[in-house]
């Protein structure tokens, strides 16, 4: 579980909005690593492996259970330094839009910005072509900032690439 865990885990809560399911998935997911004969080529490769059952799993969640409202946000584990400019105040309202957003711009939000993937290795993460993962960053973009007031909390140029986040730990509104 070790140094994946982390990431595992804010995946599964960010997508499943519950405490519950998200230990849920989070045990599943090494469970199923525990079973697994895969070997990995890299530790990157095994991240890649953790997060692709970890959305898999969430899926499943979610057809299994109504969608509900987002977990509170005084609840995910963010450390000061990942707001960069921001304050406390402005990361939890930034994270509370981002969990009114669609599962499908959720999920690209928080691997973008939180896991630091490139839209290229989303795409690959999630069977998506890279402009699907780059259209649903702009699209998420675009309801954040409608949501948050039309504040833009990313000073770097939208994606037009697949080079990854320029610097940003907190998803553009803009």
């Amino acid at each position: 579980m070790g140094a994946w865990g982390g990431s595992v885990w804010r995946l599964a809560l960010a997508q499943t909005g519950s405490k519950e399911d998200a230990e849920d998935v989070y045990q599943d997911v090494f469970l199923r690593l525990a079973q697994s004969a895969t070997e990995f080529s890299s530790q990157e490769h095994l991240k890649a492996w953790l997060l692709r059952v970890a959305v898999n799993r969430c899926h499943d969640v979610a057809r299994l259970r109504s969608r509900r409202p987002a977990v509170p946000l005084d609840s995910m584990p963010f450390e000061p330094s990942d707001a960069g400019p921001l304050s406390p105040d402005e990361v939890r309202a930034l994270w509370e839009a981002v969990g009114e957003l669609p599962e499908s711009m959720r999920v690209v939000i928080h691997l973008y910005y939180q896991e630091g993937y490139s839209g290229k290795e989303i795409a690959g993460l999630l069977g998506l072509e890279p402009s699907t993962v780059r259209t649903r960053l702009q699209r998420a973009r675009a309801q954040l900032k409608i949501s948050l007031g039309g504040v833009d909390y990313d000073q770097s140029e939208p994606v037009q690439s697949d080079d990854g986040p320029s610097g940003a730990t907190c998803p553009s509104a803009g």
